[in-house]
């Protein structure tokens, strides 16, 4: 199977050795972040740094002129990857010989929140997610289809993986996050990350639901969850919670607001790019999850896109929905962390990726070629030697 290692601007940029050792590990691509959150990241063999701090979401190339004049537009990196640090970054990988495709994060951008409040998801509460824009919003959905097409299409990427594109709710390791005192489940996510913007109040009156009363029932619904009552977990217990028609019909406006958000924003990167250009979406089968994963129905995703990079670090069962409605073409991706001290597993890469291959995957996707340890990168060396 194809392998392609997930890769920051900062890792190759100022490195001489980054791009031929990434090369080294034996994948054959690098997806590169082109426009990434904020982060604090670990960079272990970089001459020059050890830690670089990303103080807000950002493009990593100089933004171009569709945005002049606008309100939302993408902010420029700051020290840690000025100028174009993609194209920089992408030049080298590609001189060793890596095809280089873009990764582009989307609806999770908490600079944009705090400085335009009103496009961010509010609760039930009243409370607002400023690291979760609401897609339901037209200014966000124009900003995000526009920031797709000029963030995944750069000089001499093969393709693009669009992460965040669907609904981020609660779920973000915030700053000092200090959310984990209450397990909320599945069940609870998902109230806790219904929007009552005006966008989405008016959104639920279009299904037959009067916004007010849906934030009070999801509020009565919540309560035994902040005494610590024990989430079922699924979409039955939202049924439990909400009412079968109810919950259903904040689903039908949620699947129908990220689905043609999906669409519009995977059109407008094919008419920016070459032909041949593959378009993947991070993508996870559960339509009512949201995160970096976005929750998607398989059969729609898979006939927009050219496939779905899926989240196995848990075990392959999210690979079987869009293997069962892949086609021949389609591109099934499994992402496997190979970052030990993230969780991740380098000396069970040859394993996982078989059992990948027998779950329908296509291809690997391996997070993180700058994050890991030599000793993680030596063990993906070895797995995918023998591969």
């Amino acid at each position: 199977m194809k392998a392609s290692a997930f890769v920051y601007p900062w890792d190759v940029a100022g490195d001489p050795g980054a791009a031929d050792r990434i090369a080294g590990l034996g994948v054959e691509q690098a997806t590169l972040a082109a426009a990434y959150h904020s982060t604090r990241a670990l960079t272990p063999r970089h001459p020059r740094h050890r830690i670089v701090t990303a103080g807000h979401a950002a493009v990593l190339y100089p933004p171009g002129g569709r945005w002049a004049g606008r309100e939302l537009r993408p902010y420029p990196a700051g020290d840690w990857a000025p100028g174009d640090a993609w194209g920089e970054a992408a030049g080298a990988l590609a001189a060793a010989g890596l095809e280089t495709h873009t990764w582009v994060v989307l609806a999770h951008n908490s600079r944009l929140g705090a400085d335009h409040p009103h496009t961010s998801v509010v609760n039930a509460y009243g409370d607002r997610y400023p690291w979760a824009p609401c897609i339901a919003q037209p200014a966000v959905r124009a900003y995000l289809v526009d920031l797709a097409a000029e963030a995944a299409v750069r000089p001499g990427a093969h393709g693009t993986e669009l992460e965040s594109l669907g609904w981020y709710g609660l779920r973000h390791l915030h700053a000092h996050d200090k959310t984990g005192g209450v397990v909320l489940g599945d069940a609870g996510e998902y109230l806790m990350s219904l929007c009552f913007c005006p966008d989405c109040r008016d959104g639920y009156g279009g299904h037959g639901l009067d916004a007010d009363k849906l934030a009070a029932v999801v509020r009565t619904a919540l309560e035994p969850v902040w005494r610590g009552a024990p989430d079922g977990g699924g979409w039955g217990d939202v049924e439990r919670l909400l009412g079968a028609d109810t919950a259903a019909a904040t689903l039908a406006w949620r699947e129908h607001t990220a689905r043609t958000l999906q669409e519009d924003a995977v059109a407008a990167v094919r008419a920016a790019a070459p032909e041949g250009f593959q378009v993947l979406l991070h993508a996870d089968p559960v339509s009512y999850h949201c995160g970096a994963n976005a929750g998607v129905d398989p059969a729609h995703i898979l006939s927009v896109a050219d496939g779905v990079v899926v989240p196995c670090v848990g075990g392959m069962a999210p690979l079987a929905p869009f293997a069962a409605r892949a086609g021949l073409d389609t591109v099934l991706a499994a992402n496997l962390t190979v970052v030990s001290g993230l969780g991740g597993s380098p000396g069970t890469l040859a394993a996982d990726a078989a059992r990948a291959q027998d779950a329908g995957a296509t291809e690997l996707r391996l997070y993180h070629a700058g994050l890991a340890s030599d000793g993680d990168l030596a063990a993906v060396r070895e797995a995918l030697s023998g591969h």
